[in-house]
């Protein structure tokens, strides 16, 4: 009986005592396929893009801009990845998507969709006063393997024109995530093309549910803006490209990631990642 105990003693310890799970996410815009990129073409970023991922570490990252034969490229380097999220032109794999990745050793996937930015999410669709693209954003639930725990993952891109359609954006995106994900722990990731001064950024960030990784760490990793244009745009502090947490999370480290290669940039943005752990 007391070995018994001081075994339910020492688990007990053993438990409250161990390290919590970190884990790492991030956002990406990877810059869509163009032969306007003279000198930055995506067969020569694709593996640089791949090796960033890699080192990085990332566990779960939302990407932007991807066309279905990036993503594919950088799946065939990083096998280790899954995918989820269709085209934005045909809910299938035409135009550019709001893809999620992770880690297949890490998580199980147990649900996934996607809706549009606009006023019939159900289909693909311009929202309000967009003229250009569609918009689209994607989400995950997915279980940690070794905790257990379930989270929702959202990702989008925003209108980079529309007002209104970013203002609308936010608006449905948070009434999507609440009758989808409830109160369960929820990361929201995006290229917003907006900062933090943009009204359809504050609410999100001022929901007092969602709030931005960035604003819960003591130490930001904060060293430039999020677009660099291929690096014509360096003098920039601006950051268009966002992490939100439900409060299930705690916040640990945020940065902003300038890495280069002989002087140029794998994107025409630099990644945001975070780490963080459940509560």
């Amino acid at each position: 009986m007391k070995l018994r105990l001081l075994l339910s003693l020492v688990l007990v310890f053993m438990l409250r005592t161990a390290p919590a799970q970190t884990l790492t996410v991030a956002t990406y815009n990877l810059r869509m396929i163009t032969t306007n990129d003279t000198g930055n073409l995506w067969m020569n970023r694709a593996p640089v893009v791949a090796e960033l991922i890699r080192y990085h570490d990332f566990d779960v990252f939302g990407t932007q801009e991807g066309y279905q034969n990036q993503l594919d490229d950088i799946i065939k380097i990083l096998p280790q990845y899954q995918r989820s999220g269709v085209g934005r032109d045909d809910g299938k794999d035409k135009g550019e998507h709001s893809a999620i990745l992770f880690k297949k050793d890490k998580f199980k996937l147990l649900n996934h969709g996607d809706f549009w930015l606009s006023q019939t999410p159900e289909k693909p669709s311009l929202g309000w006063d967009a003229t250009c693209c569609n918009r689209i954003c994607s989400w995950v639930y997915l279980q940690d393997l070794q905790s257990k725990r379930k989270f929702y993952f959202f990702n989008a891109h925003y209108d980079h024109q529309g007002n209104i359609a970013r203002e609308e954006s936010s608006k449905l995106i948070m009434q999507r995530i609440k009758s989808i994900a409830g109160n369960e722990p929820v990361v929201l990731t995006g290229d917003l093309n907006g900062g933090r001064n943009s009204t359809w950024y504050q609410r999100i960030a001022t929901s007092g549910w969602l709030k931005d990784a960035y604003t819960q760490v003591k130490y930001p990793y904060a060293n430039n803006g999020s677009f660099n244009s291929f690096g014509s745009n360096l003098k920039s502090d601006e950051v268009i490209d966002h992490i939100f947490t439900t409060g299930n999370f705690k916040v640990l480290r945020w940065g902003l990631l300038t890495d280069s290669y002989h002087g140029k940039y794998p994107s025409d943005h630099f990644p945001i990642t975070a780490q963080i752990t459940f509560k």
